[in-house]
């Protein structure tokens, strides 16, 4: 009897936790318990909407792209819940050197070191999820088929860029699509250029790349494009030739030149950005 009780209590809780109503209460309790640093950013990048979009529920094994310093990871390890998995996916070590003039080998080896902090990060957040960090190129083929979500949030620009020098796209989408589970979803938000745009421009070294780009790299990799949502659009931002997206806030990094334009990028905000969602098919 006692078994059966219990049994009973965890049935009720797993609906409980899928339910919408209990779903949506626990993501804004976790937003709201953010740094006001990072709910600052909220503005910009509508975590609750683009989460729904994701798909992401508790108990899921996501895989995030770049974590950074943790903006998403701090929604994200909550959401998923103690006991959960998640994995952390950093550039391979080799592709900075690749992207000309915009870093140091100071710069590059911190970088490439930023690795070794997303376990304590995690486990700063939740200490009974495990963290698993990789390199791209070199993830564990232990851990292929057994992801339910990879986020590549912001990150996609600088893969795209150094593509031919080096297969770092195709490298990032084939980890990615072997990582997934059969019917598991890609979920981009990327800096978006308009379609245009000169491709040369448009090619990622500068923050931005085109939706129609994007959509044609994962389907050459086997995705099934799923859906669009414009929630992290903004239509203040149109990039033109030789403007980089980090001249905008949060980074407002810049050149000396445009100095006086720095309270029109504030006004600005965020870049405009493209949110699309990829399958792995449910057969190959």
């Amino acid at each position: 009897m006692q078994n059966r009780t219990w049994l009973t209590w965890l049935t009720l809780a797993s609906l409980l936790l899928t339910c919408p109503a209990v779903a949506d209460s626990r993501l804004n309790q976790i937003l709201e318990a953010r740094p006001e640093s990072d709910k600052a950013r909220d503005v910009y990048r509508h975590p609750r909407e683009t989460i729904a979009f994701s798909g992401i529920e508790p108990g899921m094994t996501v895989a995030e792209f770049s974590p950074g310093h943790g903006w998403y990871t701090r929604i994200l390890v909550p959401l998923i819940g103690s006991n959960a998995k998640i994995i952390g996916l950093y550039y391979n070590p080799s592709m900075w050197a690749q992207i000309p003039g915009r870093y140091t080998p100071e710069m590059i080896e911190e970088r490439i070191q930023n690795i070794h902090k997303f376990v304590p990060m995690v486990a700063s957040i939740d200490a009974n999820i495990e963290a698993i960090p990789h390199y791209l190129g070199s993830v564990d083929p232990k851990l292929h088929g057994t992801v339910d979500v990879v986020t590549l949030v912001r990150t996609l620009h600088n893969i795209m860029g150094v593509e031919e020098d080096g297969g770092y796209l195709s490298e990032a989408l084939n980890d990615t699509y072997q990582l997934l589970k059969p019917g598991g979803w890609a979920i981009v938000v990327q800096h978006r250029a308009p379609e245009d745009a000169d491709p040369k421009w448009a090619n990622g070294y500068w923050g931005y790349v085109k939706t129609s780009a994007v959509k044609a790299a994962f389907e050459r990799h086997g995705f099934e494009f799923v859906a669009q949502q414009e929630t992290n659009a903004n239509p203040e931002d149109q990039p033109t030739v030789g403007d980089y997206v980090w001249r905008l806030p949060p980074a407002s990094q810049l050149l000396p030149s445009n100095q006086h334009l720095a309270d029109t990028y504030l006004a600005i905000g965020e870049s405009d950005r493209m949110t699309l969602k990829f399958r792995k098919p449910t057969q190959e």
